[in-house]
C-alpha cells in the first residue's frame, strides 16, 4: 500500500446530487435507485450539505403491515424540505489529501462519506465503503 496516495485515485467522479429545490421523494428515488447512502446538496458547483439515507429514515413513516408488525419499507414524508433535512456542516478534503488521512477522519467521525472540493467546486466524494474496496485491493 502506497502511503501517500491521493484520495482522488479512488474518489467516486460521477455526483448524484441535490439541489434546494428537490424534494425528499426525489431524494428517495435518488438512494434507492443508484443503491447509494450519501448525497451531496449543491449549488451550482459547490456544495452546501450533504442528505444520507440514514437521514432520510429518521423521518420517515413504517408501513404498517397488520397488527404490530411493520414492513421494511416506509413512506417519506414530504412535509420536510431538502434543507431541513441535510447536514449542513460538512467536512470536506482536497483531492490532494491522503487516503490515509481520509480514513483517519472518517474513524474518527460520525460519518461515512466526505466530498472531495478543490476551489470550491465538488469534485467528487469517497465513502467508507470506497476505503474497504481499496484496502481489501492492496492487502
Amino acid at each position: 500500500m502506497r502511503k501517500h496516495t491521493p484520495i482522488s485515485s479512488i474518489m467516486t467522479k460521477t455526483i448524484i446530487g441535490l439541489t434546494l429545490e428537490d424534494d425528499l421523494k426525489r431524494a428517495e428515488m435518488l438512494f434507492n435507485r443508484h443503491r447509494i447512502k450519501h448525497i451531496p446538496v449543491v449549488s451550482d458547483e459547490a456544495i452546501i450539505g450533504m442528505i444520507s439515507y440514514t437521514d432520510l429514515m429518521r423521518i420517515s413513516i413504517p408501513e404498517r403491515i397488520d397488527g404490530d408488525n411493520y414492513s421494511l419499507n416506509s413512506v417519506v414524508p414530504n412535509n420536510f424540505t431538502i434543507e431541513q433535512v441535510m447536514q449542513k456542516d460538512i467536512v470536506t478534503v482536497t483531492p490532494e489529501t491522503s487516503i490515509k488521512d481520509v480514513a483517519l477522519i472518517l474513524a474518527n467521525k460520525a460519518f461515512h462519506s466526505l466530498p472531495i472540493v478543490k476551489d470550491g467546486c465538488l469534485l467528487g466524494i469517497v465513502t467508507t465503503r470506497d476505503l474497504l474496496n481499496y484496502f481489501i485491493r492492496e492487502c
